[in-house]
């Protein structure tokens, strides 16, 4: 059994986010690629986009007004409950995620108007918030 795990620190991405849905068969557009933080996820029923809201054109059904937490990484494979010690202090405060994972980290969406609700429930389950 592995011994518990310190709370990840925290980063506060800049920009504010938005959560786009595509055509599965949609091209990747170029409004989705630009410089920042952005994912670009396909499955066989949608493209799903997550970019600075500021990119999103108009006629793209999305959801405006998130803000992302950088899980600090690179973050080894083999880890267990990361995810867990962030998103369960949200969720019993009742914040809503989003969550990304990348090779070296994960990122967990909130929206706009929960963030500083947020930061203080993380803050209070011990994390760091830079």
């Amino acid at each position: 059994m592995s011994k518990p795990l310190a709370p990840p620190r925290l980063s506060v991405l800049d920009d504010t986010m938005a959560v786009c849905r595509l055509d599965a068969d949609a091209g990747i557009p170029a409004w989705a690629t630009t410089l920042g933080f952005y994912s670009v996820t396909r499955t066989a029923e949608e493209l799903s986009v997550v970019c600075a809201a500021e990119h999103v054109p108009e006629g793209v059904a999305y959801e405006r007004g998130w803000r992302a937490f950088e899980v600090g990484g690179p973050l080894d494979f083999s880890l267990a409950g990361v995810l867990s010690g962030v998103t369960a202090p949200l969720a019993e405060v009742g914040v809503p995620v989003f969550v990304i994972s990348t090779h070296d980290a994960d990122y967990v969406l909130v929206g706009d108007g929960t963030l500083d609700f947020a930061v203080a429930a993380l803050r209070g389950a011990g994390h760091e918030i830079v």
